[in-house]
Formats: structure tokens, C-alpha cells, sequence
């Protein structure tokens, strides 16, 4: 029997709520047929939530962190025994496997469960004072209402990045997702509503991302943005937060390098790189996207990363539109040099399906070597030595993830600390858990999420002074 997909509403005060603004049909990628309707908020809408946000902080701040790692923890509890069908949900909107759709539910509870640890490990401090009988304490305070702007290549673990280290520092939430993909979410807010936390503390919305990031970044209740999307898009978010004077956090994709040298087992590190790169259709921002391979083994890392490639089954992109930029992008680096090794061949048939797809060789100045894919598409490249292969990761603007594979230690000391991003993986892909930051630098933003680093973006330190004596007129 097929899983019911349910009608998607907002969540404000505690109730979920149908928006002023009516709502938009929900297709899934498989076939872009129309699976469910997603409720639309208009400025009413943004307005209660507001209210209920400013409502809900007054009462969650003054909560004991241990009553939120409380929440937290019950939240996580239900992610789990739930897993299996949310992620038959994500399947049907966002098109990744249930396999992956599960990893996603349940690594989302991981997060859940490591910030309610970290509300129970908010420390402040004492100065050593200059006078006797004083008393200097730093206290570490929650920012405000926060608003918290996902995307929609992972429905739940992106808005749980943001609103698990928020509601451990004792934040509100307004959250907006994406209305493609809102059940991951929709998920994720019961999942805590039904934790228990008070109405108010966590809301959610959906609608006209422009509309509403402006209208809530303006209100003067928002005091922290969160952001997670493309670089244009970041660039206006990071605009409108400086005008307003407000804390945020920008994480906005990358395009990542993978330095591969002549020292490496070829065939195990192709098949290992193949798996990263198509994961989720290639539509997540570390993605592996530009492959640096070192001459000498380059044919035969080509060779084997061409098999792997096409034993993989992938799942769809989630728009036509996504479909139409991977085209764009390989008749591009085509006309521009590259050779075509596989795919690059929209199928026929219903979906928004395209397959691996390997470019070799595309010029440095080609669009594949200066855009972030976010989609099925890897190119490969060559290097002699390792100040060129250098050269080639740091030359884009982009400084998110990076990866290196080597069995030379002064080697792999040399990539961690010359290579320009957030996040420098050597030997490995899959090393980014709930406690360690995950966030990058130059244009893929600032800030981080995940670690001890991400709760104190949530934070504001106050100066408390205890003197040595009462003054009395």
C-alpha cells in the first residue's frame, strides 16, 4: 500500500495552520506529478508568528537547560521510531533513497541529542577582579527569536542544524524551509511538539522566500539569522542582516577539490570518490565537484572512476530546472575543450532523472570549472606537482569543503594547512559529525553549525560586575 503523502501546513503557537496565502502543490521528482499541497503564509501569518516567537522566548529562555536537553533528547527519541517513514516521505518529495532518507532522519536525531548535551555545558565565567571584594562574571545569554532560512537537498537535517543548537541555548524559532520539500520539516516540528516544548518556541513557515526572509529579518523580534542556500542569495541575506545590525550565519555551498596523489590504492580511492560524488544526485553542498589527479595515475584513476560512475543508480534532481543547468553546463565545457567520458544525456521518460556524468579535462575558464554543479556532474583534471594541484583548489572563490587522498604524512600536513576551505578531509569523505563545526570561508560564507562552535553563534555574552561595597547617598 502506497505511504499517503499529507497536506503540508504552518506551525504557529503551537497548531498547525493553514496560510492566508492558499497553496502550492508538492511534485515529486520521480514523476512531477502532484503529490500533496503545501499551506502558503502571507504577512499575517509572519505576523503571529512573530508574536508567538517573541511569546515562546520569554518563556525558554528562563527554562533550565536541563529541561531542554530534556526536550531535546524526548525529540530525538521520536525522530527514531519514526525514521522509516519519514523517510518514505523525503523519498517521495525530495527523490534521494529511503536508504539515505533514513540516514538523513537518523543522523538528524544525532543532532538533537548532541545540542541537548551542549545546553547542559553552556559555561560562563569568572574574571579575576582588580579590587578585593569584587566580582567579575561573564554570562553567557540566549540572542533572541532567531530566524532560521533551509533549502531543500536534505528536509530535515538542514532545519535541524539550525533550530536544534538554537532551542539548546534557550532561542525561539521561526523557521522556513523549503515549500518543495516541507514534510522532512513538517516531521522534525512535530517531532518536537510532540517532545513537549511550550507553543511559541518553535515555528514554521512557508511561502515566497524573498517575501518572507525580508519581512522577518526586518522585524525588530528577529535578533540571529541562519542561512543555508547559493552565494547571490547570501550575499542579500548577509545585506539585509548588516542593515538591521543582526548576528547571522551563512553557509552557501561550495565546489570541492579532491587532490588525489600517485601514492593512493587507484581503484579503492575511484570507487570511494564515485560513491561521494553521486551521493543524492551530486545535490549536497560538500560534494566532491573537481577531481585533481596526479599524472601518473590519472588514466588509470579515469578508468576506474568511469566504472564505479556507471554501476551507481541515481535518483533524481529535484526541479526540471536543475535538469536543464546540468545540460547547460556540460554543452558548455564541451564546446570549451572537454572530452564527454559518460553521461551527459538528458533520458527519456517521466522525471527529473540525469545520469553520472564525467567530464575530462574541461579548461580552467569553463563554467564546470567555475560553478558549483550541485547535481550529478564531476570533472577530472591532471597536476605534476603538488604546488599546481594547490594552485588549481585555491583558485576559485569558493572555500567550503576539500579533500585529499595521500599516504605521505608531510604530504597530508601540507594539504590541511594550505588548502583554502572550512572543512580539509584527507583519506576520507565522511568525517563531519554533530561535534565537529561545519562551515566555510571566503565566499561559502561564515559562521558555523555542529561543534562547540555552533551553539555560541545563539549566544551573547553579558559582563555582570558584583562590587565591592553598596553606595548610599
Amino acid at each position: 500500500m502506497a505511504l499517503h503523502y499529507p497536506d503540508q501546513h504552518l506551525f504557529i503557537d503551537g497548531t498547525f495552520r493553514s496560510g492566508v496565502n492558499g497553496t502550492l502543490d508538492v511534485l515529486n521528482p520521480r514523476t512531477n506529478l502532484a503529490i500533496g499541497v503545501c499551506s502558503i503564509a502571507g504577512q499575517a501569518d509572519l505576523d503571529d508568528a512573530v508574536a508567538a516567537a517573541m511569546s515562546g522566548f520569554s518563556i525558554w529562555a528562563k527554562t533550565p537547560a536541563h529541561d531542554r536537553a530534556v526536550f531535546l533528547r524526548r525529540a530525538a527519541d521520536l525522530l527514531e521510531e519514526r525514521a522509516n517513514v519519514i523517510a518514505q516521505l523525503i523519498h517521495l518529495e525530495q527523490g534521494k533513497s529511503i536508504a539515505e532518507a533514513e540516514a538523513e532522519v537518523c543522523y538528524s536525531a544525532e543532532v538533537l541529542r548532541w545540542n541537548a548535551g551542549e545546553a547542559e555545558r553552556i559555561y560562563g565565567r569568572i574574571i579575576p577582579a582588580r579590587r578585593a571584594g569584587e566580582r567579575l562574571m561573564v554570562l553567557p545569554e540566549p540572542v533572541g527569536p532567531i530566524l532560521a532560512l533551509t533549502p531543500w537537498n536534505f528536509p530535515i537535517y538542514q532545519p535541524v542544524a539550525k533550530i536544534a543548537p538554537a532551542l539548546a541555548a534557550g532561542c525561539s524559532v521561526i523557521v522556513k524551509p523549503s515549500e518543495e520539500t516541507p514534510a522532512g520539516a513538517t516531521a522534525l516540528i512535530t517531532a518536537l511538539h510532540d517532545a513537549g516544548i511550550p507553543k511559541g518556541v518553535i515555528n514554521m513557515v512557508f511561502g515566497d522566500p524573498a517575501m518572507i526572509s525580508t519581512y522577518l529579518i526586518a522585524s525588530p523580534a528577529i535578533r540571529k539569522i541562519s542561512f543555508t542556500g547559493s552565494v547571490p542569495v547570501g550575499r542579500i541575506i548577509a545585506a539585509q542582516a548588516g542593515q538591521h545590525l543582526k548576528k547571522a550565519t551563512l553557509e552557501l555551498g561550495g565546489h570541492a577539490p579532491v587532490i588525489i596523489c600517485e601514492d593512493v590504492a587507484v581503484e579503492a580511492v575511484a570507487r570511494l570518490c564515485a560513491e561521494q560524488k553521486f551521493r543524492n544526485a551530486g545535490q549536497v553542498c560538500v560534494s566532491a565537484s573537481r577531481f585533481i589527479v596526479q599524472h601518473s595515475i590519472k588514466d588509470a584513476f579515469v578508468k576506474a572512476f568511469q566504472a564505479a560512475s556507471e554501476s551507481l543508480l541515481l535518483g533524481p534532481l529535484l526541479n526540471a530546472r536543475r535538469v536543464d543547468a546540468m545540460e547547460n553546463l556540460v554543452a558548455d565545457a564541451v564546446r570549451s575543450g572537454a572530452k564527454l567520458l559518460t553521461g551527459g544525456v538528458r533520458p527519456n521518460g517521466a522525471g527529473n532523472f540525469y545520469p553520472a556524468t564525467i567530464l575530462l579535462d574541461p579548461p580552467p575558464l569553463s563554467r564546470i570549472m567555475q560553478d558549483e554543479p550541485f547535481g550529478p556532474i564531476a570533472s577530472i583534471t591532471g597536476f605534476d606537482t603538488l604546488d599546481e594541484a594547490l594552485e588549481i583548489a585555491n583558485s576559485l572563490p569558493y572555500g567550503l569543503a576539500a579533500y585529499g587522498f595521500t599516504q605521505a604524512a608531510d604530504t597530508a600536513e601540507q594539504l590541511m594547512t594550505e588548502v583554502d576551505a572550512g572543512m580539509v578531509l584527507i583519506n576520507t569523505f565522511g568525517a563531519m559529525y554533530p561535534e565537529t563545526p561545519f562551515g566555510g570561508v571566503k565566499d561559502s560564507g561564515y559562521g558555523s553549525e555542529n561543534g562547540k562552535e555552533g551553539i555560541q553563534a545563539y549566544l551573547s555574552p553579558k559582563l555582570a560586575v558584583l562590587g565591592a561595597a553598596t553606595v548610599s547617598g
